[in-house]
């Protein structure tokens, strides 16, 4: 299996190279990065992760509903679970989506982490621990991509 940098992957899905990208993962393709998902993503994405937002790893941890001691376990053995990997891919998903639409990592941090009356005047960074709270995200992302007032 051949490993490229997320940003070779970028003609084949900007979706795939933004969140690599921001995971600070190597995947050649969709299907790369969802086995790698499925098997678990090393803790060192979840850092990055923390790094690229700004915030410390136990607020992120909130947004995972994971508790300190498990995020200590997860360290320890250098990698997440299974579903602690896809809520994290979730995560930078939304995030590349939100550099996408604003045009930086700066403006994308300071927009998930302020309050938006198109979301009930919550965070957005708070409703990324559902999925249905990160759709609720990504499409007040997508209105703002196309110019529509919310």
């Amino acid at each position: 299996m051949a490993i490229q940098t997320a940003s070779a992957a970028a003609s084949s899905s900007p979706d795939l190279a933004g969140a690599a990208s921001i995971l600070r993962l190597q995947a050649t393709s969709v299907a790369e990065l969802r086995d790698a998902v499925r098997s678990g993503l090393p803790f060192s994405a979840f850092l990055a992760l923390t790094k690229q937002l700004e915030i410390a790893p136990q607020q992120l941890t909130a947004v995972f509903g994971i508790p300190p001691r498990t995020v200590a376990r997860r360290k320890e053995a250098q990698q997440l679970n299974p579903q602690e990997s896809d809520r994290l891919y979730r995560v930078a998903r939304t995030v590349s989506q939100a550099v996408e639409v604003l045009g930086s990592i700066d403006k994308a941090r300071v927009w998930l982490k302020t309050p938006n009356r198109a979301l009930g005047c919550e965070m957005p960074l708070d409703l990324l621990d559902t999925d249905i709270g990160t759709r609720e995200v990504e499409e007040v992302l997508l209105r703002l991509n196309y110019g529509i007032f919310s």
